[in-house]
């Protein structure tokens, strides 16, 4: 046999066992769970102030360790400066609930290679994964607002039958902005209460998402080598 069809061979091998990965290309479906704020109003509480939150996410499953996800998020957020310890200028009050819509795109990252099929190469039905990316988030009222933001976080897929998944996910998503919390039917507005301009983490707001998803895998990918 000639030196160059091994060599082919050999390398056909481990890109079908490495390179190809899942047998499905894409997953679509719902999430929902809880949304809650932080930032002038709550500043250290991660378990404070939940409200509901709902979307729908998209998947391109790149291999077995890596996914590009999309999202569209509603959520809604609350606050109030009752609940804090912090200080205000004129001992001033506060509280809000407002609406708020996200577009995101974050990258995952599997610690276990998913999937339910190829036992040979040592595959798990079950991964924990981190995420991380960024998106667009809108707040539409009397005073809307409209910002970037990054996302980080960590999650959970469990793959329940062929083609169907369920995940559980905690997202945290810093705003490059301090309006979130503006809205206040008192007077008082928590948009940069301190007049602090200067740095990334000064008076910026934040909002965190609990999200339990199911999604629907399709786009049988072709793992043929030729």
């Amino acid at each position: 046999m000639k030196v160059s069809k091994i060599i082919w061979i050999v390398f056909c091998l481990y890109f079908c066992s490495t390179a190809v990965a899942q047998e499905y290309k894409y997953e679509i479906g719902f999430a929902g769970g809880g949304a809650m704020y932080m930032g002038d109003a709550n500043q250290d509480s991660y378990f404070q102030g939940w409200n509901p939150s709902v979307g729908v996410i998209f998947r391109n499953n790149i291999n077995f360790r890596w996914a590009l996800k999309a999202d569209l998020l509603w959520g809604k957020v609350s606050g109030d400066t009752k609940n804090t310890d912090n200080v205000f200028p004129n001992k001033g009050e506060a509280s809000f609930e407002r609406n708020f819509y996200e577009l995101g795109a974050q990258m995952e990252f599997n610690f276990l290679p998913y999937s339910d099929k190829y036992p040979y190469l040592n595959t798990s039905k079950i991964s924990p994964y981190a995420l991380m990316g960024g998106g667009v988030t809108l707040a539409p009222d009397n005073k809307t607002f409209f910002n970037l933001n990054l996302a980080m976080g960590i999650g959970v897929k469990y793959k329940i039958k062929n083609k169907l998944n369920l995940g559980l996910e905690y997202t945290v998503h810093k705003l490059f902005g301090d309006g979130l919390d503006a809205p206040n039917k008192d007077g008082f507005n928590l948009d940069n209460p301190y007049n602090i301009d200067d740095g990334f983490s000064k008076n910026k707001d934040w909002y965190n998402t609990l999200l339990f998803s199911i999604t629907w895998e399709f786009g049988v990918r072709d793992t043929r080598c030729m």
